[in-house]
């Protein structure tokens, strides 16, 4: 039990005090732990403000409408979260009577709430005796123990689960949960830790054999797919927008966006102009234009996506069509979000 009562007295001295970590409603954490998927906590610390200022209670989250829902997520990314995370709420309040589960085994059942998620849930809002196991903990049992184990290996995240439990205090389970995490975020991080400051380096098997930066391992990589996106902003006679809900299921489903052409490779204005103009040659046409100061290259995990917009204006009125300000009000992919609030037509 000496890791965990170091490793929980240092928690009690360095913790940030954040909303999540002042409630045990595992509606509540549940939020901040979607929220937190993927996210820094300063970036999503304001989400999970508006979210539960907008969603008090799963309640609030289930009767919601999925547009509102999805504006609100708009710059998270990862939007597949957010539309489970409506989903889950609904689901609480059909099935469970808006009754959130605390059992990490009841947990598990919920759409969008792997283990890790969970383990938190179960921990933080009951003191569950389960272990959470995300990146920082990786990092932090990989180095104080030097494991050699490569975490991109499903049985690696196993062997973590087992070996954080047997190092915990499971009275004080939510403590030292939240303890590990905390540590492996402000202390044990990924490049050019302040070892010298560390409680652990004394006893810290990758400092001692000098393996801090070449642990934890992790061997997989993942392949990123190049797309290529022209967006094409079709403005009518009235100054209008035509917009559309993507309904692809794909990461932006439920998204707005822009009319759209995908191709294979970047092409030069001259190659993609005539393929714009043959996909509206029923349209009165007045200009095309490039808006090449607009040109973006978004990264995501799996995607690097090359973006490029034309402005396409008409003489005549597109009923399907709506103003500016009502597209400013819809949910947009981050890109074109950004976009939008710096075009002027």
């Amino acid at each position: 039990m000496e890791f965990s009562t170091t490793l929980i007295h240092w928690y009690n001295q360095n913790k940030r005090n954040l909303p999540w970590r002042r409630t045990t409603d595992p509606y509540k954490i549940w939020l901040s732990e979607v929220i937190l998927q993927q996210t820094r906590v300063n970036q999503g610390l304001p989400y999970y403000q508006a979210f539960v200022e907008n969603f008090p209670t799963v309640f609030d989250l289930a009767f919601a409408e999925e547009q509102k829902v999805l504006k609100l997520w708009q710059g998270l990314g990862y939007y597949s979260r957010a539309r489970n995370l409506h989903y889950t709420a609904k689901y609480i309040v059909e099935n469970y009577e808006g009754v959130f589960p605390t059992a990490y085994k009841e947990l598990l059942k919920l759409k969008g709430v792997g283990s890790y998620t969970a383990a938190a849930i179960a921990s933080f809002s009951s003191n569950e005796p389960v272990a959470v196991v995300d990146g920082n903990v990786f990092r932090v049992l990989a180095r104080i123990f030097n494991i050699e184990y490569d975490i991109s290996k499903t049985t690696s995240k196993s062997y973590f689960f087992d070996f954080a439990l047997a190092l915990m205090d499971v009275k004080f389970a939510s403590d030292f949960n939240q303890a590990i995490m905390e540590f492996g975020a402000l202390q044990c991080i990924p490049k050019n830790p302040n070892c010298e400051m560390c409680v652990f380096n004394e006893k810290c098997e990758a400092l001692r054999l000098n393996k801090v930066n070449e642990l934890p391992i992790k061997l997989k990589k993942v392949a990123v797919k190049k797309r290529f996106l022209y967006y094409v902003i079709v403005e009518d006679l009235k100054g209008n927008i035509l917009v559309s809900k993507r309904e692809k299921q794909d990461i932006w489903k439920n998204l707005y966006q822009f009319d759209l052409l995908e191709v294979d490779a970047e092409l030069k204005p001259e190659e993609i102009e005539p393929m714009i103009l043959n996909k509206y040659e029923n349209y009165q046409i007045e200009s095309l234009s490039y808006l090449n100061h607009f040109d973006v290259v978004h990264k995501l995990s799996h995607q690097q996506l090359v973006i490029k917009f034309y402005h396409l204006k008409v003489n005549e009125i597109n009923t399907a069509a709506i103003p500016l300000e009502e597209v400013k009000k819809l949910p947009f992919p981050i890109v074109l979000h950004k976009f939008i609030e710096k075009i002027v037509l």
